[in-house]
């Protein structure tokens, strides 16, 4: 896909991505730590829940 930008503002931008400070390593996506996450989190809630829900009544 040809780029929209003029030639100079191509190059500023892929000076500006080439810099140090955007090459940052970043560690893999790991689904099952963030589903394991999102559960740990729904199930406190709903324990929370359930014990104010007790206590109140």
């Amino acid at each position: 896909m040809p780029s929209r930008l003029s030639p100079d503002d191509q190059q500023r931008v892929d000076e500006y991505l080439s810099a140090p400070q955007h090459q940052v390593e970043r560690q893999p996506f790991r689904p099952w730590r963030l589903a394991l996450i999102v559960l740990t989190v729904v199930v406190c809630l709903g324990l929370l829940s359930r014990i104010l829900g007790r206590l109140v009544l």
